[in-house]
Protein backbone atom coordinates (compact mmCIF):
# COMPACT_ATOMS: atom_id res chain seq x y z
CA UNK A 1 0.00 0.00 0.00
CA UNK A 2 1.65 3.22 -1.19
CA UNK A 3 1.93 6.51 0.67
CA UNK A 4 -0.37 8.24 -1.83
CA UNK A 5 -3.15 5.76 -1.19
CA UNK A 6 -2.75 6.09 2.58
CA UNK A 7 -3.00 9.88 2.41
CA UNK A 8 -6.08 9.84 0.15
CA UNK A 9 -7.79 7.17 2.25
CA UNK A 10 -7.09 9.04 5.48
CA UNK A 11 -8.54 12.25 4.05
CA UNK A 12 -11.70 10.41 3.01
CA UNK A 13 -12.11 8.89 6.48
CA UNK A 14 -11.73 12.32 8.10
CA UNK A 15 -14.33 13.89 5.80
CA UNK A 16 -16.84 11.08 6.42
CA UNK A 17 -16.35 9.83 9.99
CA UNK A 18 -19.63 7.86 10.16
CA UNK A 19 -18.68 5.97 7.04
CA UNK A 20 -15.24 5.45 8.54
CA UNK A 21 -16.75 3.87 11.63
CA UNK A 22 -18.73 1.46 9.45
CA UNK A 23 -15.61 0.54 7.48
CA UNK A 24 -13.77 -0.29 10.71
CA UNK A 25 -16.78 -2.17 12.05
CA UNK A 26 -16.85 -4.18 8.83
CA UNK A 27 -13.32 -5.41 9.43
CA UNK A 28 -14.21 -6.48 12.96
CA UNK A 29 -17.36 -8.22 11.74
CA UNK A 30 -15.39 -10.03 9.05
CA UNK A 31 -13.10 -11.62 11.63
CA UNK A 32 -16.15 -12.76 13.62
CA UNK A 33 -17.70 -14.24 10.47
CA UNK A 34 -14.56 -16.21 9.73
CA UNK A 35 -14.64 -17.69 13.24
CA UNK A 36 -18.30 -18.64 12.83
CA UNK A 37 -17.61 -20.29 9.48
CA UNK A 38 -14.68 -22.24 10.89
CA UNK A 39 -16.81 -23.44 13.80
CA UNK A 40 -19.42 -24.74 11.37
CA UNK A 41 -17.10 -27.54 10.34
CA UNK A 42 -18.56 -28.13 6.87
CA UNK A 43 -18.12 -26.28 3.55
CA UNK A 44 -20.82 -23.75 2.78
CA UNK A 45 -21.46 -25.48 -0.55
CA UNK A 46 -22.51 -28.58 1.38
CA UNK A 47 -24.54 -26.55 3.85
CA UNK A 48 -26.57 -24.96 1.06
CA UNK A 49 -26.50 -27.79 -1.45
CA UNK A 50 -25.17 -25.34 -4.03
CA UNK A 51 -25.82 -26.19 -7.67
CA UNK A 52 -23.24 -25.92 -10.45
CA UNK A 53 -25.72 -24.51 -12.98
CA UNK A 54 -28.45 -22.24 -11.65
CA UNK A 55 -30.33 -21.65 -14.90
CA UNK A 56 -33.00 -24.33 -14.58
CA UNK A 57 -33.47 -24.05 -10.77
CA UNK A 58 -33.94 -20.30 -11.17
CA UNK A 59 -36.67 -20.62 -13.77
CA UNK A 60 -38.44 -23.26 -11.73
CA UNK A 61 -38.26 -21.02 -8.66
CA UNK A 62 -39.80 -18.02 -10.41
CA UNK A 63 -42.25 -20.19 -12.38
CA UNK A 64 -40.83 -19.19 -15.76
CA UNK A 65 -40.63 -21.30 -18.91
CA UNK A 66 -37.54 -23.42 -19.52
CA UNK A 67 -35.62 -23.46 -21.87
CA UNK A 68 -35.49 -19.67 -21.63
CA UNK A 69 -35.76 -17.50 -24.72
CA UNK A 70 -34.46 -14.43 -22.88
CA UNK A 71 -31.17 -16.13 -21.95
CA UNK A 72 -29.97 -16.04 -25.55
CA UNK A 73 -29.90 -12.23 -25.62
CA UNK A 74 -27.78 -12.09 -22.46
CA UNK A 75 -24.59 -13.13 -24.28
CA UNK A 76 -24.75 -10.03 -26.47
CA UNK A 77 -25.17 -7.73 -23.48
CA UNK A 78 -22.39 -9.42 -21.51
CA UNK A 79 -19.96 -9.18 -24.43
CA UNK A 80 -20.76 -5.46 -24.81
CA UNK A 81 -20.07 -4.85 -21.12
CA UNK A 82 -16.75 -6.68 -21.14
CA UNK A 83 -15.63 -5.11 -24.42
CA UNK A 84 -16.60 -1.61 -23.33
CA UNK A 85 -14.80 -1.75 -19.99
CA UNK A 86 -11.70 -3.30 -21.54
CA UNK A 87 -11.61 -0.58 -24.20
CA UNK A 88 -11.67 2.01 -21.40
CA UNK A 89 -8.51 0.49 -19.99
CA UNK A 90 -10.23 -0.89 -16.89
CA UNK A 91 -9.34 -4.32 -15.60
CA UNK A 92 -12.49 -6.30 -14.94
CA UNK A 93 -13.34 -9.53 -13.17
CA UNK A 94 -11.85 -10.85 -9.94
CA UNK A 95 -10.53 -8.30 -7.43
CA UNK A 96 -10.63 -5.60 -10.11
CA UNK A 97 -12.07 -2.75 -8.00
CA UNK A 98 -10.10 -2.09 -4.81
CA UNK A 99 -9.97 -5.83 -4.17
CA UNK A 100 -13.66 -6.42 -4.90
CA UNK A 101 -14.80 -8.40 -7.91
CA UNK A 102 -17.23 -7.57 -10.70
CA UNK A 103 -20.44 -9.57 -10.93
CA UNK A 104 -20.02 -13.24 -11.83
CA UNK A 105 -21.33 -14.13 -15.28
CA UNK A 106 -23.73 -16.82 -14.07
CA UNK A 107 -25.18 -14.51 -11.46
CA UNK A 108 -25.51 -11.71 -14.03
CA UNK A 109 -27.38 -14.03 -16.38
CA UNK A 110 -29.75 -15.03 -13.58
CA UNK A 111 -30.50 -11.37 -12.86
CA UNK A 112 -31.05 -10.78 -16.58
CA UNK A 113 -33.62 -13.58 -16.71
CA UNK A 114 -35.36 -12.40 -13.53
CA UNK A 115 -35.81 -8.94 -15.06
CA UNK A 116 -36.98 -10.41 -18.37
CA UNK A 117 -39.59 -12.69 -16.80
CA UNK A 118 -40.85 -10.66 -13.83
CA UNK A 119 -40.80 -7.20 -15.47
CA UNK A 120 -39.93 -5.40 -12.22
CA UNK A 121 -41.03 -1.81 -11.78
CA UNK A 122 -38.70 -1.03 -8.88
CA UNK A 123 -35.25 -2.57 -8.38
CA UNK A 124 -32.79 -1.76 -5.61
CA UNK A 125 -29.20 -2.94 -5.41
CA UNK A 126 -26.41 -2.33 -2.92
CA UNK A 127 -22.86 -2.05 -4.19
CA UNK A 128 -21.94 -0.72 -7.63
CA UNK A 129 -18.15 -0.70 -8.33
CA UNK A 130 -17.81 -0.77 -12.13
CA UNK A 131 -21.57 -1.13 -12.48
CA UNK A 132 -21.67 -4.49 -14.26
CA UNK A 133 -24.77 -5.65 -12.38
CA UNK A 134 -26.29 -2.18 -12.77
CA UNK A 135 -25.79 -2.33 -16.53
CA UNK A 136 -27.38 -5.77 -16.82
CA UNK A 137 -30.42 -4.66 -14.83
CA UNK A 138 -30.79 -1.40 -16.75
CA UNK A 139 -30.49 -3.10 -20.13
CA UNK A 140 -33.23 -5.50 -19.08
CA UNK A 141 -35.49 -2.70 -17.87
CA UNK A 142 -34.93 -0.73 -21.07
CA UNK A 143 -35.80 -3.70 -23.27
CA UNK A 144 -38.91 -4.30 -21.19
CA UNK A 145 -39.94 -0.67 -21.58
CA UNK A 146 -40.38 0.17 -17.90
CA UNK A 147 -38.75 0.14 -14.48
CA UNK A 148 -36.23 2.06 -12.40
CA UNK A 149 -33.06 1.04 -10.56
CA UNK A 150 -31.76 2.60 -7.34
CA UNK A 151 -28.18 1.74 -6.37
CA UNK A 152 -26.92 2.32 -2.83
CA UNK A 153 -23.13 2.34 -2.85
CA UNK A 154 -20.34 3.24 -0.44
CA UNK A 155 -17.56 4.43 -2.77
CA UNK A 156 -14.08 3.01 -2.35
CA UNK A 157 -12.09 4.73 0.37
CA UNK A 158 -9.54 5.88 -2.23
CA UNK A 159 -11.02 8.78 -4.28
CA UNK A 160 -8.72 7.87 -7.15
CA UNK A 161 -11.11 4.98 -7.89
CA UNK A 162 -14.28 7.06 -7.91
CA UNK A 163 -14.07 7.77 -11.63
CA UNK A 164 -14.55 4.03 -12.21
CA UNK A 165 -17.87 3.88 -10.35
CA UNK A 166 -20.62 2.82 -12.75
CA UNK A 167 -18.36 2.95 -15.80
CA UNK A 168 -20.28 0.09 -17.39
CA UNK A 169 -23.51 2.12 -17.49
CA UNK A 170 -23.83 4.19 -20.70
CA UNK A 171 -25.51 7.58 -20.79
CA UNK A 172 -28.57 6.34 -22.68
CA UNK A 173 -29.53 4.08 -19.75
CA UNK A 174 -28.98 6.55 -16.93
CA UNK A 175 -32.48 8.02 -17.05
CA UNK A 176 -33.62 4.80 -15.38
CA UNK A 177 -30.88 4.91 -12.75
CA UNK A 178 -30.52 6.69 -9.42
CA UNK A 179 -27.15 6.41 -7.69
CA UNK A 180 -27.30 6.86 -3.90
CA UNK A 181 -23.86 7.36 -2.31
CA UNK A 182 -23.36 6.20 1.26
CA UNK A 183 -23.65 3.15 3.49
CA UNK A 184 -26.74 0.98 3.24
CA UNK A 185 -27.26 1.46 6.97
CA UNK A 186 -27.67 5.20 6.38
CA UNK A 187 -29.35 5.23 2.98
CA UNK A 188 -31.35 2.04 2.49
CA UNK A 189 -34.19 2.44 5.06
CA UNK A 190 -35.25 5.89 3.81
CA UNK A 191 -35.00 4.80 0.19
CA UNK A 192 -37.18 1.74 0.77
CA UNK A 193 -39.71 3.76 2.75
CA UNK A 194 -40.21 6.10 -0.23
CA UNK A 195 -40.71 3.41 -2.89
CA UNK A 196 -44.23 2.31 -3.83
CA UNK A 197 -43.14 -1.33 -3.96
CA UNK A 198 -40.01 -3.43 -4.34
CA UNK A 199 -39.90 -6.15 -6.97
CA UNK A 200 -36.22 -7.11 -7.00
CA UNK A 201 -33.44 -6.55 -4.48
CA UNK A 202 -29.78 -7.35 -5.15
CA UNK A 203 -27.22 -7.43 -2.33
CA UNK A 204 -23.64 -6.91 -3.47
CA UNK A 205 -22.14 -4.61 -0.84
CA UNK A 206 -20.23 -5.48 2.34
CA UNK A 207 -20.74 -9.22 2.78
CA UNK A 208 -20.46 -9.46 6.56
CA UNK A 209 -23.23 -11.31 8.35
CA UNK A 210 -24.25 -8.16 10.22
CA UNK A 211 -24.57 -6.07 7.08
CA UNK A 212 -26.23 -8.81 5.07
CA UNK A 213 -28.86 -9.43 7.73
CA UNK A 214 -29.57 -5.71 7.99
CA UNK A 215 -30.02 -5.30 4.24
CA UNK A 216 -32.12 -8.43 3.75
CA UNK A 217 -34.34 -7.73 6.75
CA UNK A 218 -34.89 -4.17 5.49
CA UNK A 219 -35.63 -5.21 1.90
CA UNK A 220 -37.65 -8.35 2.64
CA UNK A 221 -40.14 -6.36 4.70
CA UNK A 222 -41.17 -4.41 1.58
CA UNK A 223 -40.51 -6.90 -1.23
CA UNK A 224 -43.85 -7.63 -2.87
CA UNK A 225 -45.30 -11.16 -2.78
CA UNK A 226 -43.57 -13.06 -5.57
CA UNK A 227 -40.64 -10.63 -5.51
CA UNK A 228 -37.03 -11.80 -5.55
CA UNK A 229 -33.80 -11.13 -3.68
CA UNK A 230 -30.41 -12.04 -5.15
CA UNK A 231 -27.48 -12.25 -2.74
CA UNK A 232 -23.83 -12.28 -3.73
CA UNK A 233 -21.05 -14.06 -1.79
CA UNK A 234 -23.28 -15.95 0.64
CA UNK A 235 -20.23 -18.04 1.60
CA UNK A 236 -18.63 -15.05 3.39
CA UNK A 237 -20.83 -15.41 6.46
CA UNK A 238 -23.79 -17.28 7.90
CA UNK A 239 -26.08 -14.33 7.19
CA UNK A 240 -27.95 -15.93 4.28
CA UNK A 241 -28.50 -19.10 6.30
CA UNK A 242 -30.02 -17.08 9.14
CA UNK A 243 -32.19 -15.15 6.70
CA UNK A 244 -33.59 -18.26 5.01
CA UNK A 245 -34.53 -19.81 8.34
CA UNK A 246 -36.29 -16.66 9.52
CA UNK A 247 -37.92 -15.46 6.28
CA UNK A 248 -39.22 -18.83 5.05
CA UNK A 249 -39.23 -17.91 1.33
CA UNK A 250 -41.46 -19.89 -0.99
CA UNK A 251 -38.34 -21.00 -2.89
CA UNK A 252 -34.60 -20.48 -2.64
CA UNK A 253 -31.34 -21.96 -3.88
CA UNK A 254 -27.60 -21.43 -3.75
CA UNK A 255 -25.31 -21.62 -6.77
CA UNK A 256 -21.60 -21.78 -7.46
CA UNK A 257 -19.84 -18.98 -9.31
CA UNK A 258 -18.31 -19.61 -12.71
CA UNK A 259 -14.95 -18.06 -11.78
CA UNK A 260 -13.05 -17.63 -8.56
CA UNK A 261 -15.14 -19.94 -6.42
CA UNK A 262 -17.74 -18.61 -4.02
CA UNK A 263 -21.51 -18.84 -3.86
CA UNK A 264 -24.52 -16.66 -4.54
CA UNK A 265 -28.14 -17.20 -3.64
CA UNK A 266 -31.71 -16.40 -4.61
CA UNK A 267 -34.89 -16.28 -2.52
CA UNK A 268 -38.47 -15.71 -3.67
CA UNK A 269 -41.08 -14.23 -1.35
CA UNK A 270 -44.20 -16.31 -1.04
CA UNK A 271 -47.17 -14.97 -2.98
CA UNK A 272 -49.70 -16.16 -0.38
CA UNK A 273 -50.00 -15.54 3.36
CA UNK A 274 -48.17 -17.98 5.62
CA UNK A 275 -49.54 -19.40 8.85
CA UNK A 276 -47.84 -19.07 12.19
CA UNK A 277 -47.65 -22.13 14.51
CA UNK A 278 -51.10 -21.20 15.91
CA UNK A 279 -52.67 -21.27 12.47
CA UNK A 280 -53.05 -17.52 12.14
CA UNK A 281 -52.39 -15.80 8.83
CA UNK A 282 -49.23 -13.72 8.77
CA UNK A 283 -46.66 -12.12 6.53
CA UNK A 284 -43.09 -13.17 5.79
Amino acid sequence: MGLGYTVRASQTMLRHPRQGVERVRGRIDRRRDLRDLAALGVPQSELYGAVDDAARPLHEAIDAAWPCQAAASFDEVWDEVVTGLSASGVRIGLASYAGWSDCDRAQAQAIWCIVAHLHPVTVVETGVAHGVTSRVILEGLERGGSGQLWSVDLPAVDPALHSEIGMAVPEDLRSRWTYVAGTSRDRLPRLLANLPQLDLFVHDSLHTGRNLRFELDSAWAVVRPGGVVVVDDIDHSLGFRTFIKRARPSAWFAAKKVTGGGLWGVAIKTATPTLDPNGRAGSD
